[in-house]
C-alpha cells in the first residue's frame, strides 16, 4: 500500500495479537499483500514522499558511497526505502527484508543492480530467514511502531549492527505536539480515508495507520527508546512540508 497506509509491512508478531490499532498484527502483511499493485501509484500522490526517505538515509552520514558497507533495509516495502538507501550509498550492499510478500513482488520487479537482495521476513525472525550481522547500517521505515515489542526489536537491531553502526528511524511521531497531531488528523480524514476508499474500495488499512501513528510514541519517548536499547549519540530530525513535525528521522550509533 501506499506511505499513505504505511510503507512497511514488516511488522507481524503474535498470531492473534490485536494491537492498539485495531487491526490483529498478523493481518497486516496481508493486507499489504492485497493492496501491492496500488502501492507505487499512491505514494507517488503524497508530496515529499521518497524526497523524505532520501533525507533519512542520508542523515546516516555513510562513507565511501558505501563502498564496502553492508546494509539493511528493514521493512522495505516495494522498495522505496530501499532506493533511498542506494542513492545514499551506491556502493554498498543493501539487504532488503519485509514480511509481505506481494510487497517484495512488486519490488523485485524494479531494476536493481546485483548489491541488492530481497529477503521474505518478519523484522522479529531475520536469523531464520538466513539474515545475520554485522552491519554499518540500518534504516526502518514506518517499521517499529507495527511492532509487538519495539524495545526488543531495536535491541536486536543493535547486535546486528557493527561497533559504530547507526540505526535511522522514519516514522511518524505527533504525540508531542499538538500542532502535529491536528495536521495527521486533517491529513487522515482529508485525504488519507477518501483516498483510499477511492482508490482500493477499502479503508481498514488506513484506518489503522491513523489509529496507530495517534497511540504511537512521542518523539522523546522514542529517543528514549534507543538510548535504553544501548544506542549512543541519539537525536532526531524532522522533515519538510506539510509532515514537519509528523514525520522524523531518529539516529543512533551502536557503542
Amino acid at each position: 500500500m501506499a506511505e499513505h497506509t504505511d510503507h512497511s509491512s514488516t511488522g507481524t508478531a503474535r498470531t492473534g495479537t490485536v494491537g492498539r490499532a485495531g487491526l490483529p498484527r498478523h493481518e497486516v502483511p496481508t493486507h499489504f499483500d492485497d493492496g501491492a499493485g496500488d502501492y507505487d501509484r499512491l505514494v507517488g500522490m503524497n508530496p515529499g514522499y521518497h524526497e523524505h526517505l532520501r533525507a533519512s538515509a542520508a542523515r546516516m552520514r555513510l562513507p565511501r558511497d558505501g563502498a564496502g558497507l553492508r546494509l539493511l533495509d528493514a521493512g522495505c516495502g516495494t522498495g522505496a526505502s530501499t532506493a533511498a538507501l542506494l542513492a545514499a550509498a551506491p556502493r554498498a550492499e543493501i539487504v532488503a527484508v519485509d514480511a509481505s510478500a506481494g510487497m517484495l513482488t512488486r519490488a523485485r520487479s524494479k531494476p536493481w543492480p546485483a548489491s541488492v537482495r530481497f529477503v521474505h521476513s518478519t523484522a522479529e525472525a531475520l536469523a531464520d530467514a538466513g539474515v545475520h550481522g554485522p552491519f554499518d547500517g540500518i534504516l526502518a521505515a514506518y517499521l517499529l511502531r507495527n511492532l509487538d515489542d519495539p524495545d526488543a526489536q531495536l535491541r536486536r537491531f543493535h547486535d546486528l549492527l557493527r561497533p559504530g553502526g547507526v540505526l535511522a528511524l522514519h516514522e511518524y511521531s505527533v504525540a508531542d505536539s499538538p500542532r502535529a497531531r491536528a495536521v495527521w488528523h486533517a491529513v487522515c480524514w482529508g485525504v488519507i480515508v477518501p483516498l483510499g476508499r477511492l482508490t482500493t474500495g477499502e479503508t481498514a488499512l488506513y484506518r489503522h495507520l491513523w489509529r496507530s501513528v495517534n497511540t504511537f510514541d512521542g518523539i522523546g519517548r522514542l529517543r528514549d527508546r534507543l538510548r535504553t536499547a544501548g544506542f549512543d549519540a541519539v537525536h532526531s530530525e524532522t522533515m519538510t512540508g506539510w509532515q514537519n513535525g509528523v514525520v522524523h528521522t531518529v539516529l543512533g550509533t551502536r557503542r
